[in-house]
């Protein structure tokens, strides 16, 4: 075979777009085309077997989520919402629910020290640039970025972003203009962001001396975002694995989510596989130090970029753990619809056993006198009229509240209704007493 007809060959293969070259290319390289055809199977078939797949969430049972949490909106406005206005529900547990705690999509929240690749991982799954993107091996993410869809791409300031009802974020406006200084919504148009948010948080800093710039509280809002979200993504890198005091105290603040955690130890692809070995050893030993469960968190390894691998030796291992976790974070809308069932469930338990428990202290005030002595003597029996109530309708402990939380309740009693409500109203007693 002639150089000619192999180099036809191999463009065919690999680069049909350059069979117009092949004369200009074979004249330049007379008397080296050995040189030339190493070079180009350097430039194809390496880095062709360097190459990732790229990321693809596509779910085939996508269309049928919507579908269900407009049945919750539906069956909490109706059955639910107007119990916890009449009894107050909200002055002692949570606010009411809106329109958008139903429709908001599910979150994924990204933690960890800067220059771990957080925003490089965005730009990964996204296989795009978001509005505002600043990539560097310098902290240069100082903001929350919320990432979600939009028709228009745009940047939201934070002081804008929490007045809009339609969002999930108006409970935020509580920390300050401190902190809404340092948020941001990055809106754009994503088949992605169409399923689930993403929230790009500061990288967190090593030293108390820098700690002390933020003008707000850190890991409040860290706790905040993490109560909600229905993923967190840990991100180390694999040559930076020391948990400074402010990177432990997020990761505590991190507790009670411990089911959403996921690891992701980034840039694996800079060291060699011994060294990947001892590298995830020190980094479990250092987690295990902060993160007291018995249970050992999901750890993804790899390199979340579209640049080649510098260790092609690990590709197939790489791109395991890349599907692995695009089918993790795949799960998530799926699981989102899931959370917001459960949560609905416990919460209309909590809403029947305090209906039933203002209803039973409201029959125990007097008419007109001794209304301030009867309220001291319920606060000081509290305990006993909730088991009262609990034998009286056959309720479950476990659903009432905390007695020391609940010392409120006498006092507002003149603003609830005189009457029991659930046993006037059959329908919703009925739906409230299903346990699925």
């Amino acid at each position: 075979m002639s150089y000619r007809q192999k180099l036809v060959q191999f463009y065919q293969n690999h680069a049909p777009e350059k069979l117009s070259t092949v004369d200009a290319m074979l004249q330049s390289y007379r008397g080296r085309e050995t040189q030339l055809f190493k070079m180009l199977e350097q430039k194809y078939t390496l880095n062709k077997r360097q190459l990732r797949k790229l990321p693809n969430f596509e779910d085939p049972e996508d269309g049928v989520y919507p579908t269900v949490l407009n049945g919750l909106k539906t069956l909490y406005r109706k059955h639910v919402k107007h119990i916890e206005e009449m009894y107050l529900f909200h002055k002692f547990f949570h606010p009411l629910l809106k329109d958008s705690d139903f429709d908001a999509v599910p979150l994924i929240m990204l933690v960890g020290q800067y220059s771990t690749g957080k925003t490089s991982f965005i730009k990964y799954i996204l296989q795009r640039d978001f509005p505002g993107i600043r990539i560097g091996p310098e902290p240069t993410t100082d903001r929350f970025v919320a990432i979600m869809h939009g028709r228009d791409e745009r940047i939201i300031p934070g002081n804008a972003l929490v007045m809009q009802a339609d969002k999930p974020f108006t409970a935020l406006s509580k920390f300050g203009s401190g902190f809404l200084n340092r948020l941001e919504c990055a809106q754009m148009e994503s088949k992605l962001l169409q399923k689930l948010t993403i929230i790009d948080t500061p990288g967190v800093l090593a030293g108390a001396k820098q700690e002390n710039n933020r003008n707000y509280e850190f890991t409040k809002v860290m706790e905040w975002f993490a109560n909600r979200a229905d993923r967190i993504l840990v991100l180390f890198d694999a040559h930076k694995l020391d948990i400074s005091d402010e990177f432990k105290r997020v990761l505590l603040s991190l507790k009670g989510n411990d089911d959403k955690i996921r690891v992701v130890l980034n840039k694996a692809d800079a060291v060699t596989t011994s060294q990947l070995m001892r590298v995830y050893g020190s980094m479990m030993w250092s987690l295990g130090k902060v993160i007291n469960t018995p249970e050992v968190c999901r750890v993804y390894i790899g390199s979340f970029w579209n640049k080649p691998l510098k260790n092609p030796s690990l590709a197939q291992l790489f791109e395991s753990e890349m599907e692995d976790l695009i089918a993790d974070v795949k799960s998530v809308p799926r699981n989102g619809v899931l959370r917001k069932l459960n949560e609905l469930v416990k919460r209309t338990r909590m809403a029947k056993v305090h209906a039933y428990i203002i209803g039973h202290l409201r029959d125990q005030m007097p008419g007109l006198i001794g209304k301030k002595q009867k309220q001291k003597a319920l606060i000081a029996n509290l305990a006993e009229e909730f088991f009262s109530v609990k034998k009286k309708y056959d309720l479950v402990l476990g659903d009432f509240p905390d007695v020391s939380t609940s010392s409120r309740m006498p006092a507002c009693l003149p603003a609830c209704p005189p009457t029991r409500p659930l046993p006037c109203m059959p329908r919703t007693r009925a739906l409230m007493d299903k346990r699925r």
